[in-house]
């Protein structure tokens, strides 16, 4: 029963985003996402501090709808460390089951970043935009991810 009821809430918050995005984005959207942070790790350290320009962060987290509560999707991507303490330069790909949206762009250390929407694939090709970063704790555990594509 409560598998049933989980697909069925998945089914229709994902139905939502797809009839907001489709048909090949010709109207703008706004979707909202939260990234659950569960895998950020520096993968390769440039030097011998803990923090050295040119770090390269890489993670694979999973998403969920707006409300936080039903998992929707993923994402993948890396960052690259080029203001000490401050920010990294980063490109990740947000994984649907109806398309991919990718976004290029700064993530600032203790401010809310705006990246560009690069490009899309399936229900977003062609896609391009913004993409709202904004932490949700200060542990940085979780993201929200608003996407307003054009």
């Amino acid at each position: 029963m409560r598998t049933t009821q989980t697909a069925r809430r998945r089914a229709l918050a994902l139905s939502t985003w797809l009839a907001l995005a489709a048909p090949g984005l010709a109207h703008a959207a706004t979707l909202t996402f939260v990234e659950r942070a569960t895998t950020d790790a520096i993968s390769v350290h440039a030097g011998k501090a803990a923090d050295n320009l040119g770090d390269i962060l890489t993670f694979a987290n999973p998403v969920y709808d707006a409300a936080d509560k039903t998992a929707i999707g993923s994402d993948q991507g890396y960052c690259v460390r080029v203001l000490l303490g401050r920010a990294f330069e980063c490109h990740w790909t947000l994984i649907l089951p109806k398309g991919e949206i990718s976004v290029d762009g700064p993530f600032f250390d203790t401010a809310d970043s705006v990246l560009s929407v690069t490009g899309g694939t399936g229900a977003y090709g062609g896609a391009r935009g913004e993409m709202k970063l904004h932490a949700r704790d200060k542990q940085g555990k979780e993201y929200g991810f608003t996407y307003v594509l054009k």
